[in-house]
């Protein structure tokens, strides 16, 4: 019986240690968690301890993990995003954003009316990793995650198949450098702000204040990227 205390004191003591490494950030620029070995040895615990803690954080969607790969932060690529390669060298970054504007604001209503407040407290998570990004790197995977999450807590199979195509061509690495050009400090801090508001909303469960403030951030990023581009420029 007193076995069973420490196991469950130590998984506990786990859990909030692998909580806390996630919080912080210090994790590879990918958002790779180190090896289950690397953790163990780290934590001073068997691998078992550790592996019930990261099927915990893994139910809570706090993690995901890829056979062959590793763990990571945040929310795994949706199976049907690879209908995006068939299109991804046809579409400009205009024309993502446009797709965007007609599918997240619906889907951050929705994830408002659904969300719980632990689905609330990983959106809250990502928001700062986004914000704290020390490169760009880390920006979009931070930022990629929230809006994965919103996303896939919206609970809309249909309307998560369009987001994941999107969000795939949207990752592909020829649209990172063109996606750079219409960030900077200053955006970045307006950009940090809109995300508060989006999740606050998802947060009071207000659905079309939701639909709104993603609205409203979408839009900023269209008309960003659209001057860094130099589009309708005469």
């Amino acid at each position: 019986m007193l076995e069973r205390t420490d196991k469950s004191q130590n998984a506990s003591e786990v859990l909030a240690r692998l909580r806390g490494l996630i919080e912080s950030g210090d994790v590879h620029s990918d958002g790779r968690l180190p090896t289950e070995r690397d953790l163990a040895a780290r934590f001073g615990v068997g691998r078992r301890v550790l592996r019930n803690a990261l099927e915990a954080l893994e139910m809570e969607g706090l993690i995901w993990r890829k056979q062959g790969r590793g763990t990571f932060i945040g929310q795994p690529p949706d199976p049907n995003g690879h209908l995006a390669a068939h299109i991804c060298d046809a579409v400009d970054p205009v024309s993502v954003m446009e797709a965007r504007l007609c599918v997240e604001p619906e889907l951050t209503a929705l994830c408002a009316k659904r969300a719980t407040s632990d689905d609330v407290a990983r959106m809250r998570i990502l928001a700062q990793r986004t914000s704290d990004a020390s490169d760009a790197e880390g920006a979009e995977l931070w930022d990629g995650s929230l809006h994965r999450l919103i996303a896939r807590v919206a609970g809309n199979p249909v309307l998560l198949a369009a987001f994941s195509m999107i969000d795939a061509v949207r990752s592909n690495a020829r649209w990172h450098a063109e996606r750079e050009r219409a960030r900077s400090p200053a955006l970045i801090r307006l950009y940090t702000g809109q995300h508060r508001l989006i999740v606050d909303a998802i947060a009071a469960g207000d659905e079309n204040v939701a639909r709104a403030a993603m609205r409203t951030h979408l839009e900023t990023l269209s008309l960003n990227l659209e001057e860094s581009l130099g589009v309708g420029a005469k």
